[in-house]
């Protein structure tokens, strides 16, 4: 395996300093170790993996430097466009090193949302006609692929991908793992709390990651039916638009996103239209902690935003923000007869269980008995 200090200080080796992108799993180790040691504008955690590409094209319209740009291979369809009418040789042809973890590659066990990305991970950069190398695990032969890719972007001033499998970096551990002061729940306690609170009639849309997993659990560990939820396993960031849609045609449920900080700040566009549509059935709740949680705990900049206000200017009637489980359980009382859209954040703790489970039923199975419970 390689050490993410020596993968690193190779790229800094060959004046690339510049980081940005979206966490990945496989790429938490080298995400934790540019943390710690880049500053916060030589490594910025964007938006979303599209925005990224901007980041970087603009580092190297001002230095001339080949930036950085990582990502989870589910990223690659938000950098299609940036791709094919940014930075591609036709239009200004501008070099950017590509990192991407491949989640689902073909013959590796994997969650269901990450099969067919696994699938298409190289055919997509085949397409886009992006030259890469699956990144080798020894650090000697990565040096000399490194020399190869730095002499090509150099040459073509195109990009190029380096492609991560599982187990390619060492451990490394977030040294600068921010805690934010008085906190009192997890999100687990959170959303039982909010879940306990809904009447039989409500829905719940959760997005990627940790709160489809601890709600799913929650419910099997009180022998409760899964039908009302939908897991959006997959597809970050949409998961407020699937509410939206299913609040629109079934007025006569109530419908609570279940986001995450991350989720929300990567389309954030979508509230928006939220409260364009004024769905009076609609809570949107964030469980705000200030980090990627399912990818290494990377920060994001949930906690140094005010939602709420974001909320309020994007027309929701309704916004709440609280941070302890008393004022929460005040809110849940009072928001039931209010008309939405609402808004609750959530501030929590960082972290889940280690012992967390995840889904035992299949996406398909989810979504078969989330449709028959809303035609009843």
């Amino acid at each position: 395996m390689i050490s993410p200090k020596f993968f690193i200080d190779k790229l800094e080796e060959n004046n690339i300093n510049f980081f940005t992108g979206v966490p990945d799993s496989l790429l938490k180790n080298i995400c934790a170790y540019i943390e710690d040691n880049k500053d916060e504008n030589h490594n910025i955690i964007a938006a979303n993996e599209g925005a990224a590409m901007g980041l970087a094209t603009g580092h190297y319209l001002a230095t001339g430097k080949i930036p950085v740009v990582y990502m989870q291979n589910s990223g690659e369809g938000n950098i299609i466009n940036p791709l094919a009418s940014l930075t591609d040789k036709e239009v200004y042809n501008i070099p950017i090193l590509l990192i991407i973890g491949w989640r689902g590659r073909p013959g590796v066990h994997d969650e269901p949302q990450h099969i067919k990305q696994g699938k298409v991970t190289l055919p997509l950069l085949e397409t886009m006609g992006i030259k890469y190398t699956i990144l080798s695990k020894d650090e000697n032969e990565f040096t000399n692929q490194l020399n190869d890719v730095i002499g090509y972007m150099t040459k073509t001033k195109e990009s190029f991908a380096f492609v991560v499998e599982k187990d390619t970096f060492e451990d490394y551990k977030l040294q600068n793992n921010q805690q934010y002061e008085n906190l009192e729940m997890s999100r687990e306690e959170a959303i039982q709390i909010v879940a306990d609170s809904l009447d039989e009639n409500a829905v719940i849309v959760s997005t990627t990651g940790m709160i489809s997993r601890e709600l799913f659990e929650y419910r099997a560990n009180s022998n409760q039916s899964h039908e009302k939820d939908f897991l959006t396993v997959g597809s970050m960031g949409h998961a407020s638009q699937i509410a939206l849609g299913i609040a629109l045609e079934k007025s006569n449920h109530k419908i609570c996103c279940f986001d995450g900080d991350g989720a929300a700040i990567m389309h954030m566009g979508s509230m928006a239209i939220i409260g364009s549509k004024h769905p009076e059935n609609y809570i949107h709740i964030i469980f705000n902690n200030g980090a990627h949680d399912s990818v290494g705990g990377q920060p994001t900049v949930g906690l140094q935003i005010n939602i709420p206000e974001i909320a309020k200017a994007l027309n929701y009637k309704k916004v709440f923000s609280i941070k302890d489980r008393m004022s929460l359980k005040e809110v849940l009382n009072k928001i039931n007869g209010e008309k939405g859209p609402i808004m609750l954040e959530i501030q929590v703790k960082k972290g889940n269980r280690k012992d967390l489970g995840r889904p035992t039923t299949t996406p398909i199975q989810n979504k078969e008995a989330l449709m028959k419970f809303l035609e009843k």
